[in-house]
């Protein structure tokens, strides 16, 4: 049984969930509040106060990239992550994509500010905003040209990729800056719509006790 440490609400949490629910893997959730992130005793399990990290039957695991690929290669089918050396290649370029540019540059400023900040009374930070704009148009430039006309990210089967993807696209595409630029590129409102329509993807917009404990 694999125990998920995280915060609901979290995109690196979502994709997860999403990976787990896919391959059909057994899940545990293991809650703490905003913040916790930041204190024992999750520091003891990922030492730079990131989320999430895991726990399996005793083996502990942090950094969302290497959770994904725990789980794929953990899981018998189906495969998330592609044979074609040339598809794997692309998929390993948008994990990155994910984790060095969409998520710091774009969504991080933006999707908080409009999404998150408010919700919990933090102060609006509309320069941020602002300067997330362009590299949120970037990124998704890069997205569209890497997908061409495949159903999805890597190809016309899931991957790895669409998981780590969805969840920053989709909170994008629902802030006022983020919606307009997303349905700029109909390929890609596409891919987001086809991947809503995912049951691993609707439950992962419901707190994770509503999923374990209908």
């Amino acid at each position: 049984m694999i125990t998920i440490h995280g915060i609901f609400g979290s995109p690196f949490v979502r994709a997860i969930r999403i990976a787990l629910d896919e391959t059909g893997l057994p899940w545990a959730w293991a809650p703490f509040p905003l913040g916790g992130q930041r204190q024992e005793p999750y520091l003891s399990l990922h030492p730079f106060g990131k989320i999430p990290a895991i726990v399996d039957d005793g083996f502990e695991l942090y950094e969302s990239q290497a959770i994904l690929r725990y789980i794929a290669r953990k899981a018998a089918a189906p495969a998330l992550t592609p044979d074609d050396p040339r598809r794997l290649a692309r998929m390993d370029q948008i994990l990155a994509i994910v984790d060095c540019y969409l998520w710091p540059l774009a969504c991080r400023p933006v999707n908080f500010n409009r999404l998150i900040a408010p919700r919990i009374g933090v102060t609006v930070d509309e320069q941020a905003v602002l300067d997330g704009v362009p590299h949120a148009e970037v990124a998704l430039r890069a997205l569209v040209a890497l997908q061409g006309d495949a159903m999805f990210l890597t190809g016309d089967t899931l991957s790895l990729a669409d998981i780590a993807a969805l969840p920053h696209v989709d909170a994008l595409s629902r802030t006022p800056e983020g919606a307009p630029l997303v349905a700029g590129h109909p390929g890609l409102t596409a891919w987001l719509e086809r991947m809503r329509a995912r049951g691993s993807v609707r439950n992962s917009m419901l707190p994770p006790e509503k999923v374990l404990d209908p």
